[in-house]
């Protein structure tokens, strides 16, 4: 499972620091990443790639906190973004616009202009209509976008629906089939360059497979258009490598790249990548406080003070994330809990069932927190979102304060009164 965050001296630590100590300084709920175990998952891949010509672009929809950034682009990454909004995150977060790969269904013209302006390294495209605003936008500025075209396999990943991208019935992507002559089309547009291939099939993908089928169909699909006489520099097979939340078999980012690699043997195409979750996931916690022990005499209740609202995936998929007491309570007497939180809905739940010896006051920690934890929170409930810290060695910094009152109503304004006689 998680190797993160460890026990020593019967305190929950995360490297060198006790979870309770950054609780009691920073407050909870708060999310707490370790800086080293970032740097590791990053590392995996640049050392599994080895000297073959790659690129690493992390997704930055799993975390786009901008010291996750700036920890990543220090390390050489590149950035896969779907949004003016994380691009400008990593760019402010000093990742090299020349190593971005812009991808999502419905880029608009604004964020096409700002993204030529930097000169990112291509656009990842998922539709003719995209192509030609795209060919438009560029011609306007007097811009060659590099494209990518992001095809659909139409392969089975075998994870949630809601994070399967890579079938013909999902949203993302062309159709595979009809790639080649789409392919032509952009060849001959006056402002296009075309550059690469591109597909992501999901997220959570706890097996290898998926990905080498999904690759064989990249590779048949780059050898017809060589044959039309389009020769690609680069070949996108995009993220979505599984992490072990529960005890799921996930495969290394080793073993995945000692199958994935040889496929490309002989081939002089540029292997670029989107891992996110992989990296994020586990480098992470949520920590929260137990405001309240209570048992309606069918079930126990562990209520704390993290929600959905904080951390969405348990009510949005069911995911199934560790909780463990920060410290080793011996007073307390375990039990069966439902671990819940203060949002109004009943489906705010972080775990059922937990077998926890806790007591009112503890402090817990929700594991795997790192990926579509922060990103996906809301202010539902009228709820401010909480504070992220960093961990380095025995240092933690407070890389982005949590949210005040004057935050949730920022940019809002009443009615102007009116006499009413």
């Amino acid at each position: 499972m998680h190797n993160t965050a460890y026990y020593q001296n019967q305190r929950l630590q995360l490297e060198n620091v006790a979870l309770d100590d950054i609780a009691a300084h920073f407050g909870t709920p708060c999310f707490v990443y370790s800086k080293n175990a970032l740097e590791q998952s990053f590392l995996a891949y640049k050392n599994a790639l080895g000297d073959r010509s790659h690129l690493i672009c992390y997704a930055v929809k799993s975390n786009s906190n901008l010291a996750v950034l700036q920890t990543l682009a220090n390390l050489g990454a590149g950035f896969d973004i779907v949004s003016l909004g994380e691009l400008e995150r990593v760019l402010l977060a000093g990742g090299d616009p020349n190593k971005i790969v812009f991808s999502g269904v419905a880029k608009n013209a604004a964020e096409m202009q700002r993204a030529l302006e930097v000169g990112i390294h291509c656009f990842n495209v998922e539709s003719e209509s995209e192509l030609e605003l795209l060919n438009t936008t560029a011609a306007e500025q007097n811009k060659i976008a590099a494209v990518s075209l992001r095809v659909n396999p139409d392969v089975d990943a075998k994870t949630h629906p809601y994070i399967s991208t890579g079938l013909k019935e999902n949203k993302f992507g062309i159709d595979i089939n009809l790639a080649p002559q789409i392919y032509q089309r952009a060849a001959a547009m006056d402002n296009i360059a075309v550059v690469g291939v591109d597909c992501h099939i999901g997220s959570q993908i706890t097996e290898i497979k998926p990905f080498i089928d999904a690759m064989d169909r990249l590779l048949a699909l780059v050898d017809q258009l060589e044959a039309l006489g389009i020769s690609l520099k680069h070949i996108d097979i995009g993220g979505g490598l599984g992490v072990p939340y529960q005890n799921e078999s996930t495969p290394s980012v080793a073993d995945y790249m000692s199958e994935l690699l040889p496929k490309l043997a002989g081939r002089p195409q540029t292997l670029v990548m989107e891992p996110g979750r992989s990296i994020t996931a586990n480098a992470g916690v949520l920590l929260m406080k137990v405001e309240f022990i209570k048992n309606n005499g069918e079930k126990n209740f562990a209520i704390v003070d993290a929600a959905m609202n904080d951390m969405l995936r348990p009510a949005l998929y069911e995911a199934w994330m560790d909780i463990q007491p920060t410290s080793l309570n011996s007073s307390a007497t375990a039990g069966l809990y439902d671990v819940v939180g203060p949002v109004c809905e009943t489906g705010d739940f972080l775990g059922k069932d937990r077998s926890l010896a806790i007591s009112q006051g503890d402090n817990l920690c929700l594991f795997s927190a790192g990926a579509y934890g922060f990103v996906m929170s809301s202010n539902y409930n009228s709820r401010p979102r909480v504070a992220e810290v960093i961990v380095d060695n025995n240092l933690t910094y407070l890389v982005r304060a949590r949210e005040t009152i004057a935050d949730l109503v920022r940019g809002e304004q009443l009615l102007p009164e009116t006499d009413q006689g």
